[in-house]
């Protein structure tokens, strides 16, 4: 009998181990990989401020940027350091107007808006830049930022690569394009404060400059502005 009993604790206790482990609840981990938004394409309206009367502008400038950001999580909070990388490119179209670029010498050099001299049919100013966005992040989903609100507040760094203007017109029946590349007249740094807005992979994002456009006595002290559409993934 005591056999019988050894014999039947044995095949027992290992067997209620078993389900023991099996019947153990299963640990989920809430440490995940979430979306660090390492990608943002901004879609955004460009115009001046402090324009001054003799500025004529019609349209919607349009403006387009794209970045490539590292995400630096602040511990197990909410917040998030980011820096990135990328491009900017703003346009703006001007009303029966054209600019016009003179250099009488290192003092002399400036920009100054005209009056058409051909009938254009569209006539914009182009300018980009190499920037370095830099944004402070909040996201009120922290397992899935692709989900729930999102906020940032930042600063864009930029140098200016390329400016040109681009008129359009028709000349006896011949569509003609004239183009005049230029950067000397351009502030060569520029920074910018930065804001987003959104939920999951879309906000609303606003910039403001904090430089003219143009260096000190070589155009209108114009600072430019946008708004528009930004998505971030990845």
């Amino acid at each position: 009998m005591k056999h019988c009993l050894a014999m039947l604790a044995f095949m027992i206790i290992p067997t209620s181990f078993l389900f023991a482990q099996e019947a153990a609840p299963e640990v989920v981990s809430d440490i995940q990989k979430p979306s660090r938004d390492f990608l943002m394409v901004q879609f955004t309206y460009n115009n001046w401020e402090n324009t001054p009367d003799s500025i004529k502008m019609k349209g919607i400038g349009r403006g387009f940027n794209a970045y490539l950001c590292y995400d630096f999580p602040i511990s197990k909070s909410r917040f998030s350091f980011a820096a990135g990388i990328g491009i900017g490119v703003q346009n703006i179209y001007f009303d029966n107007q054209e600019l016009g670029f003179t250099d009488t010498g290192m003092a002399g050099q400036q920009v100054s808006f005209l009056p058409e001299s051909i009938d254009y049919k569209r006539y914009k100013l182009t300018t980009t830049y190499l920037e370095a966005p830099f944004e402070l992040r909040y996201f009120g989903n922290k397992i899935n930022r692709n989900k729930g609100f999102k906020a940032a507040a930042g600063l864009k760094v930029g140098t200016i690569v390329g400016a040109h203007t681009k008129g359009r017109y028709t000349l006896e029946g011949a569509k003609m394009t004239e183009k005049v590349n230029t950067r000397r007249y351009f502030e060569t740094w520029s920074f910018a404060g930065t804001a987003r807005l959104g939920w999951g992979n879309f906000s609303v994002v606003g910039s403001y400059n904090l430089t003219n456009l143009f260096k000190e006595n070589q155009g209108p002290a114009v600072v430019p502005y946008s708004i528009g559409i930004c998505i971030t993934g990845l």
